[in-house]
């Protein structure tokens, strides 16, 4: 005959947490009161309030020197607020996973989404979730009446629906449900909110009943989960529920158990059971079966007394443990290490990154090897840090990068005086200015928050130092990428490129690799004094090249093209006879220059300024005035062009003598 214990029987994280809350409170002195009894255990519950600890209905009754504790079921917004407004002291239990039911529902409801919540309408967590919701709301315990909610009310088939469950809802049926649910709803948001450690219960329990031929299932009769432990195993196995070991004779000659041919029991308990009610069942259960089968009792492995010590024990600094994530605050992370002590990692402890937050690290369920920082046994707590088995890690990453010069990636933390920090497997890494970037100009602000490679360069693990280089690595790109240039390169193809730097007879551009120069002359067909007239450092340009070094290992680059020569732009669009708006922009003795489209000026003869004969051009013009003439003639070949201000004056006379005979007409 065997013993087996289900592995995650007894106190879950929120009720463990909401426990030693209450017990810390009193330790402190305070005065405790809770909403409802604190878990649903009535031999706790008894033991808290010989120690003083109150339970109360309302949060009215709480006398303003009070401690009010919110249990890990949560409450309505509207409880909150009320005990707000009467001025007592709150210490919020509320289990993680049920206040991230509690921002579902509240921003669906302030969407406007209809809210369908998976569970028993009269369970304190439902009561709690259902305070939440702003709008429209229904409850459903199982699929008949989901079916009937469908059958009443079919203007929900087409609204906007946020489904969401009680986190101790038996797995099975919520997917029965969920087939219904997408069946019949076309505009629905589904999230799964059974507690990970109610899923992994439930799926420990039905297992290890497939497996007995009698499963015993410890927990208040009034725990929602328990009675879920033993709704899920009565199909496989014979199923008894006790909440004391004082119970067990008792229920097991009623039920009328034949021991002597039972060989496998399986055990498992609900989340409000402590780990004492459990212990003494296992006591109780293996003298039964002592006296029933004379010592054929086989306890093994995995049995219960084992595997409870195991939970028991304390944890040693330094020692590394497994856990899963089951609550996240900006400060911390709770997480369930699979023993009775909460664990817990201080944000600082997450990442060797000072700037990161926990919600960008982890999320709810993440599995992650931890090292234990420091044990309270009395607070029954366990300080962890994911930094420093990350740093242990690293180290021996960073050693044997150096040795191989692996090209390691990272991302840029800060930027410090002489260089920046790059994190890499957990280890900061410093990059002098130096070895920063390809060229000792560029700015190391641009590489903060930016993924970087670079290669170690020196490690002194006494002094926890380790330096590298991105230069080292950008040099191998780019002598990489210049040999890939260089073959396929040729006069007159193409390339996007990048403005690496300026200088007074040209631009600098980096083609990926390799850089190329614009002389001044080829960035515009106007004339400019410097280049940044045209183009500034960082900008993306569009060139060809107009020749090729390879000896030298010379580009030069064209930037302007033709289609933008204004004298291909004068001759498309500008041809002579045309009368257009030009601009004075000199004068001299015998005309004006004016100003066509930019890079081209033609010249008004003084003969062609006005209608009458005039001394000089300053008699009837100014520089910057905007005048209509015609062009009357264009010398491609020596880039000239004449203008003519009388010819547009005598042809509006014509025109008005035209009108004026006509009228007379």
């Amino acid at each position: 005959m065997s013993i087996q214990i289900a592995k995650s029987a007894g106190f879950c994280f929120g009720v463990n947490r909401a426990v030693e809350m209450v017990y810390r409170l009193l330790e402190e002195g305070k005065q405790v009161y809770t909403l409802g009894p604190i878990i649903h255990n009535p031999q706790l519950v008894a033991e808290l309030s010989d120690r003083g600890v109150q339970i109360v209905e309302n949060p009215e009754e709480v006398p303003q020197s009070g401690t009010l504790v919110i249990r890990s079921h949560g409450v309505p917004q509207s409880v909150m607020d009320r005990a707000e407004n009467c001025k007592i002291t709150c210490a919020d239990a509320t289990c993680p996973f049920v206040a991230k039911i509690h921002k579902i529902v509240r921003d669906a409801s302030a969407r406007g989404e209809v809210v369908l919540v998976a569970g028993d309408r009269h369970h304190p967590e439902v009561e709690g979730i259902l305070g939440h919701c702003s709008g429209p709301y229904f409850v459903f315990k199982n699929q008949q009446e989901l079916k009937e909610i469908n059958d009443s009310n079919k203007e929900l088939y087409d609204m906007p629906v946020c489904v969401v469950s009680q986190t101790t809802f038996n797995g099975q049926e919520w997917e029965n449900c969920l087939e219904i649910i997408e069946k019949v709803y076309t505009n629905v948001s589904i999230f799964g909110t059974i507690c990970n450690a109610t899923a992994q219960r439930q799926a420990e329990a039905i297992a290890l009943a497939k497996n007995s031929d009698l499963m015993v299932v410890i927990g208040g009769r009034q725990s929602s989960n328990t009675a879920k432990l033993r709704e899920v195993c009565l199909p496989f196995c014979q199923t008894v529920l006790v909440e004391t070991a004082a119970e067990l004779r008792v229920l097991l000659e009623k039920e009328k158990i034949p021991l002597s041919r039972t060989t496998k029991i399986g055990i498992t308990a609900g989340a409000s059971t402590p780990a004492s009610i459990i212990k003494e069942v296992l006591v109780t259960m293996t003298e039964i079966i002592e006296g029933a089968a004379q010592n054929s009792t086989e306890v093994t492995e995995s049995n219960f007394a084992e595997m409870l010590e195991e939970s028991l024990k304390s944890f040693n600094t330094d020692e590394k443990v497994h856990g899963v994530v089951v609550g996240i605050t900006p400060n911390e992370v709770y997480v369930d290490v699979g023993r009775k002590q909460a664990g817990f990692v201080p944000a600082s402890e997450l990442s060797a990154d000072p700037n990161v937050k926990p919600e960008d690290v982890v999320k709810i369920g993440d599995e992650m090897d931890l090292l234990i920082m420091r044990t309270n046994d009395q607070e029954g707590t366990i300080m962890l840090s994911k930094k420093r088995l990350d740093s242990i890690k690293g180290w021996e990453a960073v050693a044997a990068a150096e040795e191989s010069q692996e090209v390691l990636t990272g991302v840029v933390t800060e930027v410090i005086k002489g260089g920046v920090i790059a994190v890499t497997n957990g280890i900061r890494v410093f990059i002098p200015a130096s070895q920063a970037t390809a060229s000792r100009g560029d700015s190391l602000d641009d590489l903060l928050k930016k993924e970087v490679q670079f290669r170690i360069i020196e490690v002194n693990r006494s002094r926890r130092r380790a330096v590298g280089s991105i230069r080292s690595v950008l040099k191998d790109l780019r002598k990489a990428q210049a040999e890939k240039f260089w073959e396929t390169a040729e006069e007159g193809k193409e390339y996007t490129g990048v403005v690496k730097s300026l200088t007074a007879y040209g631009a600098f551009v980096d083609l990926g690799g390799i850089d190329g120069m614009i002389h001044i002359s080829e960035l515009s067909w106007t004339r400019i004094k410097h280049p940044s007239e045209v183009v500034n450092v960082g900008d993306t340009v569009k060139v060809y090249i107009k020749g090729l070094d390879r000896e030298k290992g010379k580009i030069s680059l064209g930037y302007k093209h033709a289609e933008d020569n204004p004298w291909n732009i004068l001759e498309r669009e500008y041809p002579v006879g045309t009368i257009c708006d030009v601009t004075v922009v000199g004068m001299t003795t015998f005309g004006a220059f004016a100003r066509i489209i930019p890079g081209i000026d033609g010249l008004i003869h003084i003969s062609q300024i006005a209608d009458h004969r005039i001394e000089k051009p300053q008699d009837v013009l100014k520089i910057g005035d905007v005048v209509k003439a015609k062009i009357t003639d264009i010398d491609f070949d020596k880039k000239r062009v004449s203008l003519s201000i009388r010819a547009v004056l005598e042809a509006e006379q014509n025109e008005a003598a035209e009108e004026e005979a006509a009228s007379e007409e």
